[in-house]
């Protein structure tokens, strides 16, 4: 069981004050906040061995480059990847979508061939392919999803032909929370001989990482949102597919050998590592994933469970508060709007209440055009947070309901 006081103590930001009242830090979908630990494995790359990696013969980046690929080691334990060679690390979600849209579409799309995605995709995960289409000629096809937050799964077997080429598809929905079942998506698809791409960049921290069990082809995810430093993520790929694929990037380090005649790549995962890479990041990113070991993903997933059905009751409970998605397969992720009161304007005085949420789109402005919306108010929570947190979220809306009444 996570002894709350002590994991909160982890986390300096929480013991902030944000207009005098303490920070209720409802973003996580955005970004989670860092524990200490990672913050301080980060300085000490920097203050205690800081060295280019792969790069020289000296200590430093021998030392560097020994805590990079021990943290290339954590990123395939914690995924289940069957090798170090399938994880490549890259800038984060949308770098490793645009690396391999890049990367597979140079080497397997061709005019009139298709791609598929959901309704329910962040932007990042729908305009690469989108660009990708426009390039060669392909054409983008979309599973739809109904109005409580699942996708249409009949749709989607309707729309698996001879001539898709890629199933690119979220594991969970960061608008609405909803949990893909992804399964359902892959084993149709590979049955045709199509790989499947997994976004996972709202899934992972949430425990829902096992790419071997999964089998799927592609998983991606930024290190940030799960406790982790920005700017660093992984690009997950089976060796079959990543072996025959052409870098999407040149530079340094991702060759074997280079004249003006022809370049040759070097083995992988380094042929999709061009340049200096954020190897702090990804040090910093390996002690994250520790962290959520040591605290244990079973028992992360529980806590998280019990906020959400406590933040569901309490929410619902709230006469004019409409919740976009659902499902009964969902994260603890709560989507809202109040009756004839903007966005916007809810997200501003929960600020000034000291109670941080989102309000837009969430960068999936499908999403709001399937429901004739503009955007919602966006409240994730993540285990760090507390009962307590929530019942001031609740009281915080009753406040701007009144105040707009």
């Amino acid at each position: 069981m996570i002894d709350i006081d002590v994991v909160r103590s982890d986390f300096p930001v929480l013991q902030k004050k944000v207009y005098g009242k303490p920070l209720i830090y409802f973003d996580n979908g955005a970004t989670t906040q860092k524990p200490l630990c990672v913050l301080d494995e980060v300085r000490k790359v920097y203050t205690d061995y800081n060295g280019n990696v792969h790069r020289g013969v000296h200590a430093m980046s021998d030392q560097t480059s020994e805590a990079y690929e021990g943290a290339r080691e954590k990123v395939r334990s914690f995924i289940n990847a069957a090798g170090r060679e399938e994880v490549v690390f890259t800038s984060g979600t949308t770098g490793s979508i645009n690396a391999i849209a890049y990367s597979f579409g140079e080497r397997y799309i061709n005019q009139g061939d298709e791609i598929i995605v959901s309704e329910m995709e962040h932007h990042a995960n729908i305009v690469p392919w989108q660009i990708l289409c426009q390039r060669k000629g392909s054409v983008l096809k979309v599973i739809p999803f109904n109005d409580r937050g699942d996708l249409n799964l009949e749709e989607y077997l309707k729309l698996l032909s001879p001539k898709t080429r890629i199933v690119a598809v979220t594991q969970v929905s960061n608008a609405l929370g909803t949990i893909v079942p992804l399964k359902e998506i892959i084993e149709p698809a590979h049955a045709m001989g199509i790989p499947v791409l997994v976004d996972g960049a709202q899934g992972v921290q949430h425990g829902f990482a096992d790419v071997q069990s999964l089998d799927c082809d592609f998983y991606v995810f930024s290190g940030h949102k799960i406790y982790g430093p920005t700017g660093i993520g992984v690009m997950y790929g089976k060796e079959k597919w990543l072996s025959g694929l052409p870098p999407y990037q040149g530079g340094g380090d991702m060759v074997d050998r280079v004249t003006f005649e022809k370049t040759t790549y070097n083995e992988l995962p380094f042929k999709f590592e061009a340049g200096t890479m954020n190897y702090a990041g990804a040090i910093g990113l390996g002690r994250a994933l520790d962290y959520v070991k040591e605290l244990g993903r079973d028992e992360i997933s529980d806590r998280e469970k019990t906020l959400l059905a406590y933040a569901t009751e309490r929410l619902s409970s709230i006469q004019g508060l409409r919740i976009f998605g659902q499902s009964d397969r969902k994260i603890c992720t709560i989507s809202f709007l109040l009756d004839n009161i903007h966005q916007y304007d809810t997200g501003m005085i929960l600020d000034k209440l000291g109670i941080a949420v989102r309000t837009g789109t969430h960068c999936a402005q499908p999403v709001m055009e399937h429901y004739g919306i503009e955007g919602t108010v966006r409240a994730s929570l993540c285990f760090y947070n507390t009962i307590g947190e929530i019942d001031a979220l609740g009281t915080g809306i009753e406040k701007v309901i009144s105040m707009f009444s």
